[in-house]
């Protein structure tokens, strides 16, 4: 509000209550009114007009005193309703300048703020959309740069202790950003070009991809020749480490093992079927899939990920982990969505049988998993006793076949004999508990 208005309110307020000059006009004196007369016996006439006169003056004296009170009145009224007017504006005008006042000093923080984490290439949004559920996981088709100084403290000073996990280029650690926050730091030393390409292609793909079945990428560093990736925390590890760790898969029941491929099964669909241009991981393993508190399963490490569909051989560079690799592309270098699944069918057989994909027969000869369990997979007779002792006789054998029917089909030498990744989930989901995601619902016996 223009502070002119204050000035101009209470004159037109006064200028409202003016009156005309001549109300203030004096009357002429009494005396005027008649020419003085003597008193006389022969003009009683006159004696008593002038009598009446004078008789009659105090009247209209006190009637006109009685007009000017009222005046009186009146103004001052102007004046106490104009002086109120005044300081009603004034304190309005106040309190509107104390909450501008208010909203400029938060809105400066905010900014200061703001400014000095960018100068510092460090923007907290996705760390601390971990604290708050309420608010959005993160911008898409962007990454967080965090600063290096937070990742040393956080890992403290990248100490061996704190290492969880080892991949094709370095090593992860824990990352304790305070009390109420973990995360998961790969370290990525030199490795030349390859290394650098699977590092872009990481942020590349993990920025722009949002599902409940694939890890979620938190920010990068790059210090000097070191580069970081910073996950979310997954707690239970990788599958590799619960399968072929310490425990040998003794956490993990058969439920659970069902639920792991249902959702590396959703994963998937959501690659293949749902990304715009279709995503093909590439490096489908049981070390890339990270496993949460209550065993929901991630698909993670996206390095070698691919885009567009089909590709040749002579527009990828041959990589992958022994074990995992379908023939096709193993032998001429044809990398389709079908790689994936066979891919799959390898993890399938993990969780079923509880051997790694590849062993050592002896220092010059190594044994597939394919090539060991296909012939016995087809067997009913045999196939309850290739079967992980862990799990050995806690499911239902109809459910049993069905699994490892699944996974024949996955493991096919040839591609078009293979389903969809989308027919595999749809065979999981009655195989799964309610509970845990699928549609079984489980009867107590």
């Amino acid at each position: 509000m223009d502070m002119n208005l204050v000035f101009i309110i209470p004159i037109l307020v006064l200028c409202s209550f003016t009156l005309p000059v001549d109300a203030f006009t004096t009357d002429p004196p009494l005396s005027s009114m008649a020419d003085p007369v003597l008193p006389s016996e022969k003009k009683p006439p006159f004696s008593q007009i002038s009598t009446e006169n004078e008789a009659r003056s105090p009247g209209v004296s006190e009637i006109r005193v009685v007009h000017h009170e009222d005046l009186n009145k009146k103004i001052l009224v102007a004046l106490i309703v104009a002086s109120t007017l005044l300081a009603a504006i004034l304190l309005f005008l106040s309190c509107f300048w104390i909450y501008r006042l208010k909203i400029s000093k938060t809105s400066n923080t905010q900014k200061a703020q703001q400014s000095q984490d960018a100068s510092k290439g460090l923007s907290l949004g996705p760390i601390l959309d971990k604290f708050n559920p309420l608010r959005m996981a993160g911008k898409k088709g962007s990454a967080t740069v965090i600063e290096y100084e937070w990742l040393v403290s956080a890992t403290n000073n990248f100490h061996e202790d704190n290492i969880i996990g080892h991949g094709a280029f370095g090593s992860v650690y824990k990352a304790c950003f305070n009390d109420h926050f973990l995360a998961a730091v790969k370290r990525i030393h030199g490795g030349g070009p390859d290394s650098q390409r699977a590092f872009e292609n990481e942020i590349n793909c993990l920025s722009r991809i949002q599902h409940q079945n694939i890890v979620n990428l938190l920010g990068y560093c790059i210090h000097d020749e070191t580069r970081f990736l910073v996950y979310e925390m997954m707690h239970n590890g990788s599958l590799e480490s619960q399968l072929h760790g310490p425990s040998h898969g003794s956490g993990l029941s058969w439920q659970h093992r069902m639920k792991i491929a249902l959702d590396i099964a959703r994963g998937l669909e959501y690659l293949h079927e749902r990304c715009t241009p279709p995503v093909i991981h590439r490096d489908l393993k049981s070390s890339n899939i990270l496993l949460g508190s209550n065993y929901n399963a991630k698909l993670s490490d996206f390095g070698l990920a691919i885009t567009g569909g089909v590709q040749g051989k002579n527009n990828i560079k041959l990589s992958g982990t022994l074990g995992y690799v379908a023939p096709e592309y193993l032998l001429d270098g044809k990398l389709t969505d079908k790689s994936d699944v066979y891919a799959f069918g390898v993890v399938l057989l993990e969780l079923l049988i509880g051997r790694k994909p590849v062993e050592k027969m002896s220092p010059s000869q190594c044994q597939s998993i394919v090539t060991w369990a296909m012939p016995q997979l087809t067997d009913r007779s045999k196939l309850p006793n290739i079967v992980d002792p862990m799990i050995r006789d806690t499911m239902d054998l109809k459910h049993l076949y069905q699994v490892a029917a699944v996974a024949v089909l996955c493991v096919q030498p040839e591609p078009s004999y293979r389903p969809l990744i989308t027919d595999v989930l749809h065979s999981f989901i009655p195989l799964v508990p309610v509970e845990l995601g699928g549609s079984l619902r489980v009867t107590e016996s």
